[in-house]
């Protein structure tokens, strides 16, 4: 990626305030469309909108497939439907088209459609429409190279000379038989070893991995690592060939997918960047914040009807935000460890079961070290008051164990009825443990309390 130093952005926002077409178009010609994409980023709407402008129609299709969604829509905004049709949308695979289209409200996605002179195109993007855009159905592009099974080794080469020409990368050529059916993948190294072969079918590779349309871009991008694929065919539920993957599609799905939930483990709400308006900033953070300011709240009542215990015994007031921390830092640990594991396929939600009984295992062995831990140090620092050693050590431990589980059940519930699980590993199981362990501390001390004072 080039790097944008403020000496060439000047040098750029003084070409485009002489409006140099010749100086501005020779600047844009050394660099790569990602590159374009990113000067954009430094520049104003205006700025960006002059500069692409001077594109040429297929570098312009890629620079704005390389923008981010704000941006792009930005741009869009201001284009009749007619151009973006016919002068970005043509130059785009259709898995890209589909992407932008999606991006579009109803009325404008009808209305591009409507301008898209090269008919199969049109209806293959219609057709991709269909599929959610979490689904290989919603990721696949239709470009790829197709052969009969029954046909010879030449019949096979001018085929694909032909294909080939509507297609930027090849990755594989595949199989279908007659009822286009996906029966294997042609290694195109059999082109040059056996030139000569009858049939395609006898030297194809058969029982190629391949994903039905309507599976989860997870479960495509682990079938992606498992194999080392590049790319992968799409079929539907009788197995008639429909499309292709790229590992780039799916790189790019889950580079957005990992961000969505990184933003969501931190209590935001929505999907933002650095360079969003102050506003949309806002928006996104204030939820979670307004619900930490109620959980606050919350424990003042709580604290509130332990008054007397607290102003009797004020050693039990300092364990306070022990508990509190220790039982939010246990609950995210084992959520992010569901989490991971529901991500990365090592952990099923088939498992359920099997995984709670594994972290209350945990949970007891991380109390028991933690409680002991807490119970030799109060021990030795409040030699003459048991009860609030014994107090804090009980409390804490069962405020671990309950972390422990809510921090793995709420993870595979939320998966189980199919809400993202990275909820479960930001504030929602902050607040809730800092609430219960108060809860579990207030009533224990109130129980040792009156045992020890009686």
């Amino acid at each position: 990626m080039k790097e944008f130093d403020e000496d060439y952005l000047n040098r750029i926002r003084s070409i485009i305030e002489r409006r140099d077409d010749a100086e501005a178009r020779r600047e844009l010609s050394d660099l790569h469309p990602a590159d374009i994409a990113e000067l954009y980023q430094d520049l104003n709407l205006d700025e960006a909108e002059y500069l692409y402008k001077l594109l040429d129609e297929e570098t312009a299709a890629d620079v704005i497939m390389e923008l981010d969604e704000d941006d792009r829509r930005k741009l869009l905004s201001n284009m009749p439907a007619e151009d973006i049709a016919r002068h970005y949308i043509d130059h785009l695979d259709v898995d890209d088209a589909v992407d932008l289209i999606q991006e579009l409200d109803e009325e404008d996605r009808e209305e591009i459609l409507s301008h898209i002179d090269d008919v199969e195109q049109a209806g293959d993007i219609i057709d991709l429409l269909k599929y959610d855009e979490d689904t290989a159905g919603g990721l696949m592009g239709t470009e790829m190279i197709v052969v009969n099974e029954n046909w010879s080794m030449p019949e096979c080469i001018k085929e694909m000379r032909m294909q080939a020409e509507e297609i930027d990368e090849v990755y594989y050529v595949y199989v279908v038989d007659n009822d286009n059916k996906l029966r294997g993948i042609l290694p195109l190294k059999k082109l040059i070893t056996d030139p000569s072969v009858s049939k395609i079918k006898r030297v194809m590779e058969t029982d190629p991995v391949a994903v039905k349309a309507d599976t989860p871009i997870d479960e495509v991008a682990l079938d992606f690592e498992k194999y080392d694929l590049v790319a992968m065919p799409v079929v539907d539920s009788i197995g008639r060939l429909l499309g292709r993957i790229t590992v780039d599609d799916v790189m790019d799905q889950v580079r957005e997918s990992s961000e969505r939930d990184y933003q969501l483990a931190s209590g935001i709400s929505s999907d933002v960047d650095a360079d969003d308006s102050i506003l949309a900033q806002t928006k996104a953070r204030i939820p979670w914040l307004l619900i930490g300011i109620f959980s606050g709240i919350l424990a003042s009542i709580i604290l509130a009807t332990f008054e007397d215990q607290l102003a009797a015994v004020t050693a039990l007031a300092l364990f306070i935000p022990i508990i509190g921390g220790t039982g939010g830092n246990v609950g995210v640990q084992a959520s992010a460890i569901v989490v991971q594991g529901l991500a990365n396929g090592s952990l099923e939600i088939s498992e359920f079961t099997k995984q709670i009984a594994k972290e209350i295992v945990v949970g007891l062995l991380n109390a028991t070290v933690l409680s002991g831990f807490i119970f030799i140090y109060n021990l030795i620092m409040l030699p003459g008051d048991f009860a609030v050693t014994i107090s804090v050590a009980t409390s804490l431990f069962c405020v671990v164990m309950f972390a422990t589980i809510l921090g793995t059940l709420v993870p595979l519930t939320l998966e189980k009825i199919h809400i993202n699980p990275a909820l479960a590993t930001g504030p929602f199981i902050q607040i809730s443990n800092d609430i219960v362990g108060l809860i579990i501390y207030v009533h224990i001390a109130k129980l040792f309390l009156g045992i020890f004072s009686s």
